[in-house]
């Protein structure tokens, strides 16, 4: 679910900035200035969107891993060990419950819906911005 959940978000953008600039083009809107720092805007947002999507997707990969383990301590060691040989993260001193890591899966997502909300926004604002 959670691989849905990273997914959908990025493929609108993807959608929506492979159109933009030949809609943009075609319609003028590199005169407005209004329409151009939307899309500005809009671009920015896409790039966060893009990225968040992308540890979404690496921490459902995470939880996959943690649930071929037959306990949830040593799934989180294996993960915790894993992300230590990677050097994303040090070894933790003690082992983070289940809880924590869920709820840090929970605050990625809601960033990326924060980033995906002004991205559409500014989409339709370079939209209702554009000459016509």
């Amino acid at each position: 679910m959670l691989v849905k959940q990273a997914a959908w978000p990025a493929a609108v953008v993807i959608a929506c900035d492979s159109v933009a600039p030949l809609v943009a083009s075609a319609r003028g809107a590199f005169q407005a200035p209004l329409a151009v720092l939307a899309l500005l805007v809009a671009s920015a947002s896409a790039v966060v969107v893009l990225g968040l999507s992308a540890l979404l997707v690496f921490d459902a990969l995470l939880f996959r891993l943690m649930a071929t383990h037959d306990d949830e301590v040593s799934g989180g060691a294996a993960v915790d060990d894993l992300l230590a040989r990677m050097r994303l993260k040090p070894a933790p001193a003690n082992k983070r419950p289940l809880d924590d890591r869920i709820a840090g899966t929970r605050r990625l997502l809601t960033r990326q819906r924060i980033a995906f909300a002004i991205f559409v926004v500014a989409f339709l604002t370079a939209g209702f911005w554009m000459p016509r």
